[in-house]
């Protein structure tokens, strides 16, 4: 994984991060899992890039030992950083993904049909990869998660996103006044 990062170089094949207090941010969460012990292999803190020395460049970032109290493990990151958490047994794997807050996708990298359908049975995220790092669907699945990265009342796109923007209307109508009963009849 440390020699795929390093082919990935911020201003060519790496955008920027959207402002400065993003850069600020991500970086921040490096340097604190460090100082907390966490082992970083690949370091993208002060990148730069000729030419846009004053763009917002956070370059990729693997960091190894990495516990679940940190807030590099428990918090949303939004930056190319990679935060290794080891375990012995799936099941810990899977204990630690069900504590996050978040639950907007997990992902598992196997070649056991049993084990792919154990994750995708007890992880609490909205979507599930299989071989697949960041299982985004295509239309027309939906895409969403749960817990605290749910949007809204569904899923914002597929087919649940149609109740959510659409804009429901019910009418009741009776129209025998002889027969003399109410709505409910």
């Amino acid at each position: 994984m440390c020699e795929e990062a390093k082919k990935i170089i911020p201003g060519k094949n790496l955008g920027s991060v959207i402002s400065k207090a993003a850069k600020e941010r991500i970086e921040k969460y490096i340097t604190e899992a460090e100082q907390a012990g966490a082992k970083v292999l690949v370091d993208g803190r002060n990148a730069t890039v000729p030419g846009s020395e004053g763009g917002f460049y956070v370059g990729p970032t693997i960091i190894d030992f990495v516990t679940p109290d940190m807030a590099i493990a428990k918090e949303e990151v939004f930056g190319p950083v990679l935060a290794i958490i080891r375990t012995k047994t799936l099941d810990e794997a899977i204990e630690i993904e069900n504590q996050s807050t978040y639950g907007n996708a997990a992902a598992v990298f196997t070649q056991s049909g049993s084990i792919a359908k154990y994750v995708t049975e007890k992880a609490s995220a909205g979507m599930i990869g299989i071989n697949i790092g960041v299982p985004v669907p295509r239309e027309p699945f939906s895409f969403g998660g749960w817990n605290d990265s749910r949007f809204g009342s569904g899923d914002i796109t597929g087919k649940s996103s149609i109740e959510f923007w659409t804009q429901m209307k019910k009418t009741t109508i009776k129209w025998n006044p002889e027969a003399k009963t109410n709505w409910m009849s």
